[in-house]
């Protein structure tokens, strides 16, 4: 309870906006930092501020004593679809903006001392991850009520996800070139969902399912990494983190497979840093996200008919239930930094995945769209004095529309489907001062 309080106090004392979403592979940001946002999100090769070990704590080892703070705004835009082959069936179909909120701001915090040559000692502060759907106007399928305007409920729908991880971090030097670092992860979420009603009867806890209100849990995990230059010009560098292992969401154990479990997903990567001339380097990037190893995310919504729901074989919320039927994704990075003078430093990356959600999962998905692909990045940094930097990120993430295909799972196949629709930009400022 003291562990839950305490965490729960920091988030809600500005380290976690209220509504925070930050969905761009999955629900993993794209990067942790603002230099790193701005090369696409490389970072395993390449540390360079106090965020590192939000991506690789090795990284500490090679970025000296500094503080770095900084925020992001960011602004997803939502839409989902209900069509018909047989034209608009009232009550049914219709087309639905889940963007009722827009704007977030994301905040990140990182601190790192070197304890002479070799160890590092730091904090890093981020978002994680989150998701955010707000439809004013809900899909009628969902709330269950009678329809209103333009195939809807007239009443609020979504869910409202938003993750904040707290890593202390030790970095180890083995020689000057080659480093090991650990940070022990700790996490809080926050979790709503509204408007979902229509689904209650088929939970093993109607009463703990849709409109509840913010739940909150903490949990726990770790993350490994490596930096090592294997010449003056190339850096390579591995990072493990481990399945993060979140206390339940009470409040909605009749929504989540596992009676409201919520876990964050292990995930790993590689990636290089090729110093290519004396004021260009170029870093790429390979993270797999293994969204598999959750049920409550992972686990398929059967398909019409459904069967075991109705007979209550596998209702919402028990051990192996449905869940949002997300697959695994392997995200490729590539970012450069150009030093342009000695005060500014420019930059750009590009990154691409395969969106986690299969065509016949989105029903339940028009409140989680998390389908964007490509991203389109730029950054900079100017150095306001020898000892402080101010640091710009800009991302966009390509509209991608995803249409379903025997999606339904209340109708007979064909007769409906749910298309979905997302795209994001984000913009983000941090100032970091060297010590």
């Amino acid at each position: 309870m003291k562990l839950n309080k305490l965490i729960g106090a920091l988030a809600i004392a500005g380290l976690a906006v209220p509504g925070v979403a930050l969905a761009t592979n999955g629900y993993f940001s794209h990067g942790y930092g603002m230099k790193s946002k701005g090369m696409a999100g490389v970072g395993i090769a390449l540390p360079q501020d106090a965020m590192a070990a939000a991506t690789n704590p090795a990284g500490m080892a090679f970025v000296g004593d500094r503080l770095d703070v900084g925020v992001d705004w960011f602004r997803p835009i939502r839409d989902s679809e209900i069509v018909s082959p047989f034209g608009a069936i009232p009550g049914l179909t219709g087309d639905f903006d889940g963007s009722g909120k827009k704007n977030f701001l994301i905040p990140e915090f990182g601190y790192n001392k070197m304890l002479g040559w070799n160890m590092a000692i730091g904090i890093s502060v981020y978002g994680n991850g989150g998701m955010n759907s707000t439809y004013d106007n809900g899909p009628a399928p969902f709330g269950g009520g009678i329809p209103a305007l333009n195939g809807g409920t007239g009443q609020r729908t979504g869910v409202d996800l938003s993750q904040l991880f707290i890593a202390p971090t030790f970095a180890y030097k083995i020689t000057k070139d080659h480093a090991v670092g650990v940070s022990l992860n700790i996490a809080y979420q926050r979790f709503r969902a509204d408007g979902l009603g229509a689904f209650a009867p088929f939970s093993m806890s109607p009463a703990n399912f849709s409109d509840r209100g913010h739940d909150s849990s903490t949990g726990w995990g770790i993350k490994l990494g490596y930096t090592g230059n294997l010449t003056d010009a190339v850096t390579v560098g591995a990072t493990y983190q481990s399945r993060t292992w979140m206390g339940k969401f009470g409040k909605y154990k009749g929504l989540f497979a596992e009676h409201g479990d919520f876990d964050i997903p292990e995930n790993y990567g590689i990636g290089i840093a090729i110093k290519a001339t004396p004021k260009l380097t170029v870093a790429a990037d390979v993270q797999q996200i293994n969204y598999s190893s959750v049920d409550s995310v992972s686990n398929e919504m059967p398909a019409f008919p459904p069967m075991c729901l109705l007979a209550g074989t596998c209702p919402l919320g028990a051990n192996n239930g449905p869940g949002f039927g997300w697959r695994n994704m392997t995200v490729f990075k590539l970012g450069m930094s150009y030093a342009w003078s000695d005060k500014l430093t420019l930059r750009a990356g590009v990154s691409t995945t395969r969106q986690p959600i299969p065509k016949d999962q989105t029903f339940f998905n028009v409140v989680a769209p998390g389908v964007v692909e490509n991203h389109l990045t730029l950054g900079a940094t100017w150095a306001v004095s020898p000892s402080s930097e101010l640091s710009l990120a800009y991302m966009h993430a390509f509209s991608k529309k995803v249409k379903g295909s025997a999606s339904f799972p209340m109708v007979p196949p064909g007769f409906a489907e749910a298309n979905l629709k997302m795209y994001q930009d984000s913009l983000g400022i941090a100032y970091g001062l060297k010590f």
